[in-house]
Order: structure tokens, then sequence, then C-alpha cells
């Protein structure tokens, strides 16, 4: 399949381990080449973000997609680099991570306000809160946009409150559909195995974030035998927030203790 890729390279190839990046729900590669992508390729690192398959500008419909199905790309990007890559997935992306690593080999790996491996019950529950309509909205369409089909409900979704009117008209309209066949593996016809998980994980959430609270993120850091580190202040979207750059250089500096 025809995905696409944003890749950045060092001008001094300083880092021997590659980083691969797995987008959530209703981005793509872009959301990463933001500020992430520059970043850590001005730090030694060769960086590629993918775009799932129907997402921006990678081949194949959005509609009827599983979860396997972002685990097959990611599969397949990861089989362009030399090495095996250091995963970092954000939101759906990280459960597509957790579910690459159940079947892949990997230096490392980072989980970004992940859904966590039991799934997504409990964001359900946070959107029926804010606004029951959008669930419903979603059913009698069989597609995940009506989660984001405004400014306001973006804006709840996956940034703080205090984002400006202008970087979130830069980001909403580049926001698209996702898959409701994913949404039920999320529920629970397809769930991650943290037992089948030997890499080890670095798991961050934000305080502020609304789709996958703190609670979560704590738990899927147990569930991997490790401790969740929660960013204050900070919203869904963590790579795109005002304080993205504090949990790049949290990701930098535990990718340097483990010699990538």
């Amino acid at each position: 399949m025809n995905l696409e890729t944003i890749t950045h390279i060092p001008e001094k190839q300083a880092r021997k381990t590659p980083l691969l990046f797995v987008h959530g729900m209703w981005h793509g590669a872009w959301c990463w080449d933001e500020f992430f992508l520059p970043y850590f390729a001005e730090h030694g690192w060769h960086v590629t973000a993918l775009s799932l398959r129907g997402h921006s500008g990678s081949e194949g419909n959005i509609r009827g997609n599983k979860i396997m199905d972002y685990v097959h790309d990611v599969e397949q990007a990861a089989g362009q680099f030399e090495a095996p890559p250091v995963l970092i997935g954000h939101s759906m992306g990280g459960f597509v991570t957790q579910k690459y690593l159940e079947r892949n080999p990997a230096p490392a790996g980072a989980l970004l306000a992940s859904v966590p491996p039991y799934g997504l019950w409990n964001s359900l529950v946070q959107v029926l809160k804010y606004d029951a309509r959008i669930l419903l909205r979603a059913i009698a369409q069989w597609r995940l946009y009506p989660a984001v089909e405004t400014p306001e409900v973006a804006r709840w979704a996956l940034f703080s409150e205090d984002i400006s009117e202008e970087q979130l008209m830069k980001y909403y309209p580049k926001m698209e559909d996702e898959s409701f066949r994913v949404l039920i593996d999320l529920l629970g016809l397809n769930l991650a195995h943290p037992k089948k998980v030997t890499t080890p994980l670095l798991v961050l959430g934000g305080e502020s974030d609304t789709v996958i609270p703190p609670v979560d993120v704590r738990k899927t850091a147990r569930a991997y035998d490790t401790e969740a580190e929660i960013f204050p202040n900070m919203a869904h979207d963590m790579m795109l927030e005002k304080g993205w750059k504090d949990v790049a250089d949290r990701i930098m500096g535990w990718l340097q203790d483990r010699g990538m």
C-alpha cells in the first residue's frame, strides 16, 4: 500500500536508532511535522511519521478500517528502516503501537495520551457527558467525524481551553474522518495484551485531557509495569499543545538514558 510518510534526516547522523511516529484518530503525519520531527532531527535522530491508510496523503479509504489494518501499515513503514525503530504513538496511534509490539521487536516505545489496553469505554463516557448527540450522529453515520466536526467540539476533545483561535483554525481544517469499525475494536473486539509486550515503554499523559484522562494513562502504565508521567495544563494533542517541547524533552532524555 502507498503510505504517505514525512521524513527528516539530521545534517549529522548522531543516533543509530530511528524514530517512527504514529498518529491518532482524525490526524495524519502532519501533526508530528509541526514540532516533533524537526526537533528530534535537530537532535540527531532519523525521524519518520506515517499517515495510516485513508488518512491525509495515504492510499485507501478510512471507512471499514480495523486496528490490525493500521498495525500492518506500521509494519510496512517500520520495515523501511535498516534497524528496528523506536515507536512513538499518540492516542489511537498509541494503541496501534501496543498491538504492533505484541508481534514485533522494537528497542523502545513511547505512548502519548494513548488509548489504554482495555479500550475506550471511559472515553466514551466522557463524550456522552459532554454531548450525547455526538455519539448518536456517529452511530447514525457509521463514522467518527462527528467527534471533531466543529471547531468547538475539536477544541474540547483535543486542545487546551486557552488555545488561540488562530492556532485552532490552523489545525482544525486538517482533521478528517475515522473508521467506526476501529471504535468497535477499541470497545472490546480487539484489545491489547500487555503481557505479550517486552519492549520498554514511556507512558505520558495530559492533566487536562478530556478524552484520555490521567486515570486511564496511569492504568496503562501499570499494565506495562511502569509509572505514568502526567504533564500539567496539557490537553490531548500533546505534540501540538503549547507545552509540546516539555513532552519532546522528556522523550529525548528517556531515549538518551537508554543509549538511543
